[in-house]
């Protein structure tokens, strides 16, 4: 383990907000004694909430904090001490006790001590969730803040099982309602880390009964080393942390790494893929309310799909809501942010409460450049594609390529000082395609790309990869600051490669157009091999277009 220096603001991480043990806790209760089983009832929407057999917990022992009249020191299962912040619905008594919102923090941070606070990223915050009805619990998660321990990146196995023991915690509370002994009613909010845990959480234990992940992720593979490439400008930013923090010591080597190398070392490759959520989302029964950021590029909005397709194919109840926001600057329109935090508190009401009044709107609910949202009861398919061709020779050199972004004049923004430096722009050295917009044209989805090309490079250890990017014509940004690394051979024979894009959100209207860009280099990315050229002989991209959403009625902000 190690404790790592500061080597930026905290401030700057406060912008991050980044196998199963089944419901019972073998640890901390000996012997197990099932105390309870919450029947499964047919909902008023035909969703017939899973069964939870719930094993009776070992009494969890707490220490209070002098001068921190809201914080506990929980002794979570391996005796690691978990600091605690608890913030009891007002009106709420033995009598009539509230439902239990948990509010996991970003990665590197302590958990929320801000009663008053406005949230970020799209999350909910503690006086709204209290207004709402519901009591709030807050905690460092292991290696942060005031917590012991080392942070593992969410592991089931340590901080899933430091959460079931939060959750023993708040059953025991005289103010926090249940659903049956040992078994409080609770649901989960949070951004980023404070999501995955959610996903985490959700699938080794059943007492959660409605989550609400805002900008997590499906897989560290796919969001951080996509195509066996190094996320370098997100993975400097999240290896900076606050003094006193402790992590594995496989989040310091990847880092190293991908930065003298471009790529991962198997075995910590391994390390990041088995934390989750990936398969675990298999398990999760639910229901669960996606928000992701359009114009994310830590966690894209493909890790939001996949963990979506999987609850929709088992029968969970699922939504999914897009802003423009997220580890990401919104360059664009944003439309109205405040429907993120409007739309996670109707979920926990609906799912939580229980509440069959309660509607939670449209089941997809997307925005676009514009600002403007489109809404359905299913993820659009695509009807058919608007096409371009092209071909060209990229120089592989290492300047030229895209970004970083410009911040417009006046515009600010709590993300903006890590993003910026790290997001993609147009590039000034490219292999460029034009596609043109005939009519208005909604294009939501993966675009595919299929390259045919010949390309030689010098030997060396780095990688060999180009990337694609597609700009607004009109504006000059990249569309939703996406960028996609794709792995090319550059042994001097011709070679076909077909890929999918990172998922994008526009509207292009009739007259309008997008260039493809080829690039040799990002500041999104780890530098691959250079030097050499690729003489791409055949370029077709194609961008999906969707029909059949509704615009919705913009409100007022």
């Amino acid at each position: 383990m190690r404790r790592v220096g500061l080597r930026r603001c905290s401030l700057i991480l406060a912008a991050l907000a980044l196998v199963a043990v089944g419901c019972t806790d073998e640890d901390a209760a000996s012997p197990a004694t099932t105390v309870a089983t919450t029947a499964p009832a047919t909902d008023g929407s035909g969703w017939t909430p899973p069964e939870c057999s719930v094993d009776q917990p070992a009494p969890v022992a707490t220490t209070a904090v002098d001068g921190a009249p809201d914080d506990l020191v929980m002794t979570s299962f391996d005796d690691t001490p978990i600091r605690v912040h608890w913030f009891p619905q007002p009106d709420a008594t033995a009598d009539q006790p509230a439902p239990t919102v948990l509010m996991g923090p970003g990665w590197g941070l302590a958990g929320d001590t801000e009663a008053e606070a406005i949230g970020i990223l799209g999350s909910v915050d503690i006086a709204s969730l209290r207004t709402a009805g519901y009591n709030v619990l807050t905690w460092d998660p292991r290696g942060f803040g005031q917590s012991g321990g080392v942070a593992t990146v969410n592991d089931a196995e340590h901080e899933g099982r430091d959460v079931q023991r939060l959750l023993d915690w708040v059953a025991e509370q005289p103010v926090a309602e249940l659903d049956g002994p040992a078994d409080p009613a609770v649901g989960m909010v949070g951004g980023s880390y404070g999501g995955g845990i959610q996903l985490v959480t959700a699938a080794i234990d059943c007492r959660v009964d409605a989550i609400v992940p805002i900008i997590a992720w499906h897989s560290l593979g796919t969001s951080l080393y996509k195509a066996d490439t190094v996320k370098i400008g997100w993975a400097g930013t999240l290896a900076d942390l606050p003094t006193g923090a402790v992590t594995d010591p496989h989040i310091e080597s990847a880092y190293r790494d991908g930065t003298d190398t471009g790529v991962l070392s198997a075995e910590d490759e391994a390390w990041f893929l088995s934390r989750g959520p990936g398969d675990m989302v298999e398990q999760i029964e639910v229901p669960t309310l996606i928000v992701q950021g359009t114009v994310d590029t830590l966690f894209t909005l493909d890790e939001a799909l996949t963990n979506l397709a999987i609850l929709e194919a088992n029968g969970v109840p699922s939504a999914m809501v897009w802003f423009c926001g997220g580890h990401g600057v919104c360059l664009t329109d944003p439309g109205v942010p405040e429907r993120v935090a409007e739309a996670s508190i109707a979920w926990l009401d609906r799912w939580v409460q229980r509440d069959e009044s309660i509607d939670t709107g449209p089941r997809i609910d997307l925005i676009v450049q514009t600002g403007d949202r489109y809404t359905s009861e299913a993820f659009p398919e695509p009807v058919s594609s608007v096409d371009a061709t092209g071909s060209g020779t990229l120089e592989l050199a290492a300047d030229g390529g895209s970004g970083p972004a410009k911040l417009p004049a006046g515009a600010a923004g709590l993300v903006d000082g890590i993003a910026v430096p790290i997001t993609p722009a147009a590039a000034d050295r490219s292999v460029d395609v034009p596609v043109a917009f005939g009519s208005d044209t909604l294009v939501i989805g993966a675009p595919q790309l299929e390259l045919t090309y010949t390309g030689t490079t010098p030997d060396g250890d780095r990688p060999t990869r180009v990337f694609a990017q597609l700009v607004d014509d009109a504006t000059g940004l990249v569309l939703d600051n996406q960028i996609t690394p794709i792995a090319v051979e550059l042994d001097g024979r011709e070679h076909t490669v077909e890929v999918p894009l990172e998922v994008v959100s526009h509207l292009g209207a009739a007259g309008s157009s997008v260039t493809l860009q080829l690039v040799a280099t990002t500041v999104a990315y780890a530098e691959p091999r250079l030097g050499g050229t690729v003489d791409f002989s055949g370029i077709t991209v194609r961008l999906p277009v969707v029909d059949g959403l509704t615009l919705a009625e913009r409100a007022a902000g």
